[in-house]
């Protein structure tokens, strides 16, 4: 007989600690590619093993270990008994798995790993995909609806993108100087598509996945200790302690979203508002004018020091949308804004800028557009035309969470 809680175990320790294995496995073969097929090994005999003889003591160690192993078999069948064969196996006899997980050390393998799937032999359309599958975790549904792109893409993306790396011969290790600089950018990019999946789960049944966001926190940290003079890494580590600090108010006992409207502000994290806004300060001190992370988190610090939604700055809102709608233009960015409009001037005006990005058709496959439209709708007292798009809204939404909350605003229109 098997342990159905076996098998549970070992998909918890994966969503949390697959970044981390792939790493070390990455640093002791030097071979990205290698090391992801080691770790889906380790993780192909922990589904088998564990149900049945009991999860391990040290789970994420044992995963290593047996990714290792793996690896001294992979260079065994290449007859590559050399140094690194015989370092592999050093590190084997000393039980050195206990030294993967310094959370707080800037040769850290995680953000080792997210510089190497950075690397500029890679295009920029392939990068931040294969980070987000292998660092981050995310499915490439999820990563396809990050990009408003076809799962297929995604894939072959991924695909193409291993192969690049292995060819190349990628080193393991944190770039330094200029190469670093040249790499930000995309770094960057995955860290807050991490957080972002992690502050509003695309699918599954929890709104908020704490794992990936809190692991894009704790990059943000160790980035702004390793590049403490690029204002965007403070903007950006801003940007995330000011939204994990509504973290405490965003669900209710069961689990259930609760809207900004809604949220008691008395449970947000003082200290992470603190956290964000010196973050903020510090990324303005720097100069060259806040980026496309500092300026999201300056709409984020006006909700935080804002007492209510009503006495919310919405006027500074719009305007800093407007400037981000400049700096990086996104229908994302553009709907957000209609919202903010929409509280500032009424829903009339929010209402034509949402018509207008709905004639793109770039959100045709999100629920967020119709979803805003519907309230705007709402607002407007035209309810047959918010029925329809609330339910259009359903039927594209993938969490469970909120599409219960699209369930009931649909019921009480009824």
């Amino acid at each position: 007989m098997t342990d159905p809680t076996g098998r549970e175990a070992v998909a918890a320790v994966w969503r949390i600690e697959s970044a981390r294995i792939v790493g070390a496995l990455a640093r002791y073969t030097n071979d990205f590619a290698l090391a992801e097929d080691l770790a889906q090994e380790a993780l192909a005999e922990a589904l088998v093993n564990w149900p049945r003889e009991g999860v391990p003591r040290n789970p994420a160690g044992w995963l290593l270990t047996v990714g290792r192993r793996r690896a001294i078999d992979a260079f065994r069948r290449r007859s590559a008994l050399d140094e690194k064969y015989a370092a592999l196996a050093h590190e084997m006899d000393e039980g050195a798995e206990d030294e993967l997980w310094d959370p707080e050390q800037i040769d850290d393998d995680v953000l080792s790993l997210i510089f190497i799937s950075c690397h500029p032999v890679l295009s920029r359309e392939a990068r931040v995909p294969l980070t987000l599958r292998v660092v981050g975790g995310l499915t490439s549904d999820e990563i396809a609806k990050a990009f408003l792109i076809p799962t297929a893409t995604v894939q072959a993306r991924i695909t193409r993108a291993k192969k690049t790396l292995g060819a190349a011969g990628v080193p393991f290790e944190v770039p330094s100087g200029k190469e670093r600089a040249e790499r930000l950018g995309s770094v960057l990019s995955v860290v807050y598509l991490i957080f972002t999946e992690g502050s509003s789960a695309s699918s599954g049944s929890d709104l908020i996945r704490l794992d990936l966001a809190s692991e894009a926190q704790r990059l943000a940290r160790v980035l702004a200790r390793l590049m403490p003079d690029e204002n965007e890494v403070h903007g950006l580590l801003a940007l995330l302690e000011l939204t994990a600090a509504r973290f405490p108010a965003r669900t209710g006992p069961d689990g259930e979203p609760v809207l900004l409207e809604q949220q008691d502000r008395r449970r947000w994290d003082l200290a992470a508002i603190r956290r964000g806004r010196a973050a903020l300060a510090r990324a303005e001190q720097i100069g060259r004018g806040l980026g496309y992370y500092g300026l999201q988190a300056a709409i984020a610090e006006c909700h935080a020091v804002a007492p209510s939604v009503e006495e919310t700055d919405w006027d500074r809102v719009v305007l800093i949308y407007q400037a981000l709608s400049q700096l990086a233009p996104s229908p994302v960015i553009d709907l957000n804004r209609a919202v903010a409009v929409s509280m500032a001037q009424g829903p009339a005006a929010a209402l034509l800028i949402v018509d207008e990005l709905g004639k793109a058709e770039t959100l045709a496959n999100s629920h967020l557009l119709p979803s805003v439209r519907g309230e705007l709708l709402i607002r407007l007292g035209r309810t047959d035309e918010a029925r329809t798009e609330l339910e259009h809204a359903i039927k594209l939404c993938g969490n469970e969470r909120e599409r219960a909350v699209l369930q009931r605003k649909l019921a009480d229109l009824d």
